[in-house]
């Protein structure tokens, strides 16, 4: 069972800020989608075959050819978030 609790880590986690009653909400959503995924669970798919498609798609790829690079005060100019010539990301 879901409770506010996994909401609220998983909220957290997601970086996402939820009041009280907004935790209930999901807590049910995500109850009702785990309930889903276990009716799904239930499907016996021994004998199925892989899906196929239809039209025979080939990926467009280009060949990884090197460019010019930018120079190091290029690439920070427009960024407050630089140390020691690296990108500072977000503390955990």
């Amino acid at each position: 069972m879901v409770d506010k609790s996994d909401v609220k880590e998983v909220a957290e986690n997601a970086r996402i800020n939820l009041e009280d009653g907004e935790t209930e909400k999901f807590a049910e959503d995500f109850e009702n989608i785990l309930e889903m995924f276990e009716t799904i669970d239930e499907i016996d798919t021994e004998d199925v075959e892989p899906a196929f498609h239809p039209v025979d798609v080939k990926p467009k790829s280009r060949d990884d050819k090197p460019g010019d690079c930018l120079e190091k005060e290029q690439v920070f100019k427009n960024t407050e978030n630089e140390e020691d010539g690296y990108f500072k990301g977000p503390s955990a």
